[in-house]
């Protein structure tokens, strides 16, 4: 049989490739099978019941385009998979997909769910999710476990509340997983709303990090004790701006960013990573483009919201107010719009944002307003740190934004991550995917140790740089101590 593209490519590095983010599709007899044996068949009922009413499982997908329209239910994904016969069915068949990555090019494929990633969402009832997860985790134990050596497949942990994960976690420990993703936001009801009909209350997004009404801390800590990395894979669609009832295009185009962007800035905010400076995030499909954005922006707040620097130049008390009324009433000369207001002006309307409050009122009631009061940074290098030293990001192949990642002359040095995607409609070829990320390469886009890192040191320094045996008994295994140390080395 001809070598593949991406079998050429592989054939030709020095160094082995680790996917940080194939997909497998669960198949639904299966999974109601474990559900029914763990959870018992009441559960596996109650499950079948959420599923049937679910947007996309049945439900939306169903509905003609008029009755979206009229009732502005978002249009969900549709034809969403490969369907290239072998392809398809190594996905859903774990030894097959085992006995296909070399045509892939890939050594080591970290798995992570399609369907498991519905149970975060749509599952609102606690008890219910959490023993349909629970079953969900045990049936990825027990069918990827022979394949060890070259396939490690992720656990799914609901963040919705501390205790919650706290439980999951330790199930999930107990299974062996080392790979676990969670949500990373949760679409809360505002307190002041509860005597307010469900369908009708307002909400907002709870990334975790900062102004959560839980105290996450402990979820952090327990990730730590676990040598665990948090991974995210949350996307947005439904979120009000991506509500499309007739493109699914319009809403899914950016939605793991955006997503990722809440997350990202909370966990950074919140001080996050300067309390626990072990955890490792990974933010995977929604590339690096927008970690680019928020990098720079972060840079740019903190050096103009910085507490000494707004003490220094934007404390309303700083204003000259007789020197302020002596040019208007040079300027402003005989004109009557101006008759007898300047005093008022000058008493209580300098604030053009808010009018009617006088500048010692403004300079009171901020004295000690600190944007940055959960978060130590003196310098950019501690934004450095504690951003591009914590966060790792995963591309697709096809990402044009990914070049961005190791702009070493823009300051953007980023740790991306070849994340195949394999496994969705965005790869209907899994055979090209390393080929087709090879090409910033021969484009000149790139080096060869930047494809290095995008394709292997990132992978493995953001999960076993937690736990050095992440990759123990895996075809890597040997190499995992050079290359960390390769990685330790670098800076950013």
């Amino acid at each position: 049989m001809a070598m593949t593209k991406s079998a050429k490519v592989r054939s030709q590095l020095k160094h082995p490739i680790v996917d940080a983010d194939g997909h497998w599709l669960e198949l639904y007899p299966v999974f109601l099978d474990y559900i029914a044996e763990i959870g018992g068949v009441k559960t596996a009922d109650a499950y079948t019941e959420v599923l049937r009413n679910a947007p996309g499982f049945g439900g939306n997908n169903l509905i003609t385009a008029e009755t979206r329209w009229k009732q502005r239910n978002r249009r969900q994904g549709w034809w969403g998979l490969p369907t290239d016969t072998k392809y398809r069915t190594a996905c859903m068949v774990p030894g097959l997909c085992y006995d296909t990555l070399d045509d892939w090019g890939i050594d080591v494929m970290l798995l992570y769910p399609t369907l498991g990633f519905s149970l975060l969402g749509i599952l609102k009832d606690p008890d219910l999710r959490q023993a349909v997860v629970r079953a969900y985790n045990t049936m990825v134990a027990d069918m990827f476990k022979p394949y060890g050596d070259r396939m490690i497949a992720s656990a799914v942990i609901s963040l919705e509340t501390p205790s919650e994960a706290l439980e999951l976690l330790e199930h999930a420990q107990s299974l062996g997983h080392k790979l676990l993703v969670m949500n990373g936001a949760s679409q809360r009801p505002i307190e002041a709303d509860t005597d307010i009909p469900v369908n009708k209350r307002r909400y907002y997004f709870d990334s975790f990090g900062i102004d959560s009404p839980y105290n996450y801390d402990p979820v952090w800590q327990k990730l730590v004790d676990m040598k665990a990395a948090l991974t995210v894979h949350t996307g947005t669609q439904g979120w009000p701006d991506r509500s499309s009832p007739t493109s699914f295009v319009f809403n899914h185009m950016g939605h793991f960013a955006q997503s990722h962007h809440i997350t990202a800035r909370g966990l950074f905010m919140g001080g996050v990573t300067q309390r626990f400076p072990k955890l490792n995030v990974g933010f995977l499909e929604g590339g690096v483009g927008w970690a680019c954005t928020l990098y720079g922006d972060i840079f740019g707040h903190w050096k103009k919201r910085n507490r000494p620097f707004m003490q220094k130049h934007c404390d309303p008390m700083l204003l000259d107010r007789k020197e302020v009324k002596r040019l208007m009433q040079k300027y402003v000369g005989d004109n009557k719009r101006w008759a007898g207001k300047i005093d008022e002006i000058l008493a209580n309307n300098l604030e053009t944002p808010e009018p009617n409050v006088s500048q010692e009122a403004l300079s009171k009631r901020d004295r000690k307003s600190d944007d940055f009061d959960r978060v130590s940074i003196k310098s950019a290098r501690d934004i450095r740190k504690l951003y591009a030293g914590n966060f790792y990001f995963g591309c697709e192949a096809d990402d044009p934004m990914t070049v961005m990642a190791f702009n070493e002359q823009a300051g953007l040095k980023l740790k991306a991550m070849m994340g195949s995607d394999i496994g969705h409609f965005d790869v209907p070829d899994a055979t090209e995917v390393i080929e087709e990320a090879w090409e910033m390469v021969e484009h000149g886009l790139i080096t060869e140790e930047n494809f290095r890192e995008f394709t292997l040191t990132n992978a493995v320094e953001l999960h076993a740089g937690m736990n050095p045996d992440f990759f123990k008994g895996t075809v890597i295994e040997k190499l995992v101590p050079a290359e960390l140390k390769r990685a330790r080395a670098r800076k950013f």
